[in-house]
């Protein structure tokens, strides 16, 4: 018997998705497990695998639409089945009522109006296209304003993309060079919120808000555990990043802070048994916070592996659920662009997060009162003041300081 396949959720943050692709075509065969489409969810692009059989009979949500979780994508059944009371089914989520303190939002709003818009046309002096589909086209060199989108509205989406490179391959063999861009540098530009930025700003603002912030500010020496760093790649092959070393030295001290790697759920806290580190990756479009588990049982080349293999997932958006959520704490490092200190939003269900910045060459007064240079490091710990103490969160701190400083406590 025909029945709908229905979006379902790919991250336990996703609302609605972007079918990026549809992997099988109408009148194929489609078995338990077969790969149905690709979808655009707040974290990255993934695999949506069919957990029905039988043939694709209809795609009611074409490449560039997006759909609400639990609303029909597609029908399945038997080739020749009637399902002309599936197709009766309204698939476009309809907006929240404002009434009801939910509100439509601007981005809703623009999509709704693009529907309403003749295809090839733009809004305002914005051209529509899916956020995929302007990354594609800017990689290819190709103008999205000659491109005539099939998506909602004329709205240019993936297909496209891929069709207007085969015509340009077509035509010459010559590699195409970038348009020109003839814009002022002063006028505005509206930029459509992906899936991911819309998620990010919810889940921050919420933990902003809800969360009770404080912060607290310490700088470590790093001498020292550059020079373990160095001594220990020495006998490797591969380099251990010093985001393992960090991951590392955190692990260990909050084995002896078990409040520190703890959850706020209203009645109750949870203090987790395994200690499970998340580390803020930058992509095109938002952040997203791998997650190396157990990092309490691992030694630092075992994290480095881990973290490694991870981050260029990340990279890729290739990152699984399980991969990138469920954090019990956060490393924020911005060291690596010159920041030497800044503070940083609490990631969720964690209760605190390290924000790393630069290492400084800079003058420090010695035991004697000689000045000597050395290479310090700023780091401050948000808290959320409902789960962590004042005296508790510091207490860490000065820990991890002294881990840092002296590396050879990771050892006993």
């Amino acid at each position: 018997m025909a029945e709908h396949i229905l979006m379902v959720a790919l991250s336990p943050t996703m609302e609605t998705g972007i079918i990026s692709s549809w992997e099988k075509e109408e009148g194929d065969k489609v078995e338990s497990g077969d790969l149905l489409c690709q979808v655009e969810t707040d974290k990255a692009t993934m695999d949506y695998e069919s957990a029905q059989e039988g043939t694709l009979l209809k795609i009611l949500v074409k490449p560039g639409e997006e759909a609400a979780i639990g609303s029909p994508i597609g029908i399945i059944g038997e080739t020749g089945e009637d399902i002309a009371d599936l197709m009766s089914v309204d698939t476009t989520p309809m907006p929240q009522d404002k009434e009801n303190g939910e509100g439509v939002s601007i981005d809703d709003a623009l999509d709704l109006m693009a529907k309403e818009i003749a295809p090839g046309a733009t809004h305002g002096n914005r051209i529509l296209a899916s956020p995929l589909a302007r990354k594609m086209a800017g990689i290819q060199g190709l103008d999205l304003s000659l491109i005539r989108g099939t998506g909602p509205g004329g709205r240019i989406v993936k297909h496209d993309i891929i069709e207007a490179g085969h015509k340009v391959r077509g035509v010459s063999q010559q590699p195409v060079s970038r348009p020109a861009i003839m814009t002022s540098p002063l006028e505005d530009e509206t930029i459509l919120v992906s899936q991911k930025r819309k998620i990010i700003a919810q889940r921050l603002a919420e933990s902003k808000y809800s969360a009770p912030h404080y912060y607290l500010r310490v700088k470590a020496g790093v001498d020292g555990l550059m020079k373990a760093r160095k001594a220990l790649n020495a006998t490797l092959k591969e380099k251990v990043s010093f985001n393992a070393f960090i991951i590392k030295f955190v692990a260990q001290a909050l084995k002896g802070y078990p409040a520190i790697n703890a959850t706020w759920q209203g009645e109750t806290i949870l203090r987790h048994g395994s200690i499970d580190i998340g580390l803020a990756v930058a992509q095109d479009d938002g952040l997203i916070t791998p997650v190396v588990r157990n990092c309490g049982n691992k030694g630092i080349v075992e994290i480095d592996r881990e973290l490694k293999g991870l981050i260029d997932k990340a990279l890729n958006n290739q990152l699984t659920p399980e991969e990138y959520a469920g954090a019990t704490f956060t490393i924020s490092n911005l060291g690596s662009f010159g920041i030497e200190e800044f503070t940083a939003i609490i990631n969720p269900p964690g209760s605190a997060i390290l924000a790393v910045g630069s290492m400084v060459r800079e003058p420090v007064v010695g035991e004697d009162d000689g000045i000597e240079i050395h290479s310090r490091m700023a780091m401050t710990l948000s808290c959320d003041h409902r789960v962590i103490d004042g005296a508790v969160g510091a207490a860490f701190l000065k820990n991890l300081k002294d881990i840092i400083e002296d590396p050879i406590r990771v050892l006993y």
